[in-house]
C-alpha cells in the first residue's frame, strides 16, 4: 500500500503502480539517500523535533540497512515504489515507530533532491579523475613524440607540418576546459534543498544549516519552490558530458580516419580492435566507433532533459522523475568511453615513417615559401599568389616544393637563393614555430610542462 493511502478510497490500478514507480532506476540512489536521511534524523534531534533517543535509533536502523545492502544480506525490493519508501519502510521494520519519524520536516521531493545532488557530486570527481587518466596518457606520449613529424590539416585537406606531440596535446586543451567546467558545475550544484520540503519549507524549528554541514554542501538554498524544482545542475552536467563526448567523438574520428589504408598514420592494438564476421582481412576500429556512436545517445539525454524541463510550472512536477535515467545514462556511458580509450591509446603505433611521408607530399611547407618571399620585403599577398603558380607548376611536372632545383624557383622570382631550402624543410619549419602555442619542441615542451604543474593541483 502506499504512503499517500490515505486520501484514495481505491486500490492503484496496476498500470498505474507500473509507470509510477522509480525503483528499477533510482535504486542506485541507496547510498545517498541513506545518507541524507542520516544527516536529516541526527538534525531533528538536535533541534529537539524528535528525542535524541529516537534519532539515534533512526541513525543506527539506517547505518544497519546500508551494511546489509552492500554485503548483500539485504535485496532491494523492486516492486516498492522507490528507494526511498523501501528504505523508509525497511527501516520502519527494524526499529518501529520511531522509523516512521525519520520524514518529520521532510517530503521526498527534498529528499530526491538531496539525493540526486550527492550521488552527481561524486560523480563529477569519478569523472574528473578520468579525464585526468586521459590527459596523462596523452603527455606520456607526447613526450616521445616532442619532434616526430606529421601533417595536420584544414577541411581534412594537408594545410601545415607540425608534430604528433603539439597534435595530441590540442586535445589536452580540450579535457582541461571539460575538467574545468566539471568544477564550474561542481560549485553550482553543491548547495543543499533538504529542508525546502514539498515546496514551502517547514512550520518545525529546524536547522538547514547543520544538514548542510553534515552532507558537505557549500551552503543551503535559498528559496524553497527552487530548492525542489531545481534541475539546472542536473542539465548542466549532462551538457559537460556532451561536450566531453564530443571531444572523445571528433578524437576517435580521427583515430578510424588515421588507422585507413589511405593513410596508415596508426594502428590499433588487436585487443582495441575487432574483426569482420566475412571479410576475415579486417580490423574494424569497433572502439572508436562505439565512441562515436554513442555521443549522440549522451546528446538525446541532454535534448531530453531539457525537454522534460522547458514547460513545467513551479514547483515539483513528476515529470522530474524522469531526470534520473538519462542522467544515470551519460554518467556510466562517458565514464566508460573514458576508460576504454586511456589503454586503447596506450598500446596504439604510431607510423612515424608513413607520416613523414605524408607530410613531404602534401605542400605543406607552401607557406613558409610564401613567409620566406615576404621576410625579404615582397607583400604576402603577393607572395601568397606567386607561391600558388609554383605549387600548381610543381604538380603539373610531378614534384615537391623540395626536389624543384634553384633555377626553377628563380624562374618565378629572383628574390629565391639556396636558403630557400632551409626554410622549407619541415624539421626546420616546426622548429621556427616557437611563439605560445606553437609546434617548436621547447614550445610543446613547456605545455606539457604547465599542464603537467596544474594537474598536481588537482
Amino acid at each position: 500500500m502506499p504512503m499517500w493511502a490515505g486520501r484514495f478510497e481505491k486500490e492503484e490500478n496496476e498500470l498505474t503502480n507500473e509507470i509510477n514507480s522509480s525503483i528499477k532506476i533510482d535504486k542506485r540512489l541507496y547510498k545517498e539517500d541513506i545518507r541524507g536521511s542520516i544527516a536529516h534524523a541526527t538534525m531533528l534531534g538536535e533541534c529537539g523535533i524528535i528525542s535524541k533517543d529516537n534519532s539515534k535509533k533512526i541513525i543506527n536502523g539506517l547505518k544497519e540497512i546500508l551494511s546489509d545492502i552492500e554485503s548483500g544480506k539485504l535485496e532491494i525490493d523492486l516492486s516498492k515504489e522507490d528507494i526511498h519508501m523501501f528504505i523508509e519502510e525497511e527501516l520502519t521494520n527494524r526499529i518501529g515507530d520511531a522509523g516512521k519519524m525519520v520524514h518529520t520536516a521532510r517530503s521526498r521531493n527534498d529528499q530526491v533532491a538531496v539525493d540526486i545532488k550527492l550521488f552527481l557530486r561524486e560523480e563529477i570527481i569519478n569523472i574528473k579523475k578520468l579525464l585526468i587518466d586521459l590527459i596523462k596518457e596523452l603527455i606520456k606520449i607526447s613526450k616521445n613524440n616532442i619532434i616526430t613529424i606529421m601533417p595536420v590539416f584544414t577541411h581534412m585537406q594537408d594545410a601545415q607540418p607540425s608534430t604528433i606531440a603539439h597534435y595530441l596535446m590540442a586535445y589536452t586543451e580540450m579535457f582541461r576546459r571539460d575538467i574545468s567546467r566539471l568544477n564550474d558545475t561542481y560549485k553550482r550544484l553543491n548547495v543543499n534543498p533538504l529542508g525546502s520540503c514539498a515546496l514551502a519549507a517547514t512550520s518545525y524549528d529546524t536547522d538547514r544549516l547543520i544538514t548542510t554541514k553534515l552532507l558537505e554542501f557549500d551552503s543551503p538554498t535559498l528559496n524553497s519552490l527552487d530548492g525542489v524544482s531545481d534541475r539546472d545542475f542536473a542539465i548542466e552536467l549532462l551538457n559537460d558530458i556532451s561536450i566531453i563526448m564530443m571531444h572523445l567523438s571528433r578524437f576517435s574520428e580521427e583515430i578510424i580516419i588515421f588507422s585507413s589504408n589511405e593513410f596508415k598514420f596508426v594502428e590499433l592494438d588487436d585487443a582495441f580492435s575487432t574483426g569482420s564476421s566475412i571479410m576475415p582481412q579486417k580490423k574494424n576500429p569497433d572502439i572508436c566507433e562505439l565512441i562515436r556512436g554513442k555521443t549522440g545517445r549522451v546528446y538525446g539525454n541532454l535534448m531530453n532533459l531539457l525537454t522534460v524541463m522547458k514547460g513545467l510550472p513551479l514547483a515539483y512536477n513528476k515529470d522530474m522523475q524522469e531526470d534520473k535515467e538519462c542522467l544515470f545514462d551519460s554518467i556510466d556511458t562517458v565514464k566508460l568511453c573514458l576508460k576504454v580509450i586511456v589503454p586503447m591509446l596506450d598500446s596504439i603505433k604510431f607510423n612515424k615513417e608513413k607520416m613523414l611521408e605524408a607530410a613531404k607530399k602534401g605542400f605543406i611547407n607552401a607557406t613558409d615559401l610564401a613567409d620566406y618571399l615576404t621576410k625579404k620585403g615582397m607583400p604576402f599577398r603577393d607572395a601568397y599568389k606567386l607561391v600558388g603558380q609554383i605549387v600548381s607548376y610543381s604538380i603539373k611536372n610531378g614534384k615537391s616544393l623540395n626536389d624543384l632545383e634553384i633555377e626553377e624557383y628563380k624562374s618565378f622570382s629572383n628574390e629565391f637563393e639556396n636558403d630557400l631550402y632551409d626554410s622549407i624543410d619541415l624539421v626546420n619549419i616546426v622548429n621556427s614555430k616557437n611563439t605560445i602555442g606553437g609546434p617548436a619542441p621547447d614550445t610543446v615542451k613547456k605545455h606539457i610542462e604547465i599542464v603537467e604543474k596544474e594537474l598536481s593541483k588537482i
